[in-house]
């Protein structure tokens, strides 16, 4: 579990990504956005952080070592307690069938890697409730 700042700021995310360059080019886009964020390198840490942190959005790698991320997103919205979080795939695969999966697991959205860094921070605005 690691988190990007040791101050609270805005509005906490919970940043699933088992890939270091991708955790850090996330961090430095929403840097500016004072964000929270919260990094989770695979399902067992997801799960954790956002029990103990209920962010106000999941941004979830769909490929992760061990658990899929479908599997983390299935979990996530069976418990009670972080059902209600929003959750955004943020995957390589750009494939029909792939945001589908990701649907039917529980996602309320999908953004394809790389991400647009000019666009990125107000595609989640979209999800924050």
């Amino acid at each position: 579990m690691t988190r990007a700042s040791s101050e609270p700021a805005g509005e906490v995310i919970l940043v699933v990504e088992d890939n270091e360059v991708s955790r850090r080019l996330v961090a430095t886009v929403l840097e500016p956005h004072d964000y929270d964020l919260y990094f989770a390198k695979n399902g067992r840490e997801a799960i954790e952080i956002a029990t103990q942190e209920h962010p106000a959005l999941i941004l979830m790698d769909l490929k992760l070592p061990g658990m899929s991320g479908h599997e983390v997103v299935e979990l996530l919205k069976a418990k009670p307690e972080t059902a209600d979080i929003p959750i955004v795939a943020l995957t390589a695969h750009a494939v029909g069938s792939e945001r589908q999966r990701a649907a039917d697991a529980g996602c309320e959205g999908y953004i394809i890697k790389p991400i647009d860094t000019r666009a990125f921070a107000d595609q989640l605005k979209e999800y924050i409730h």
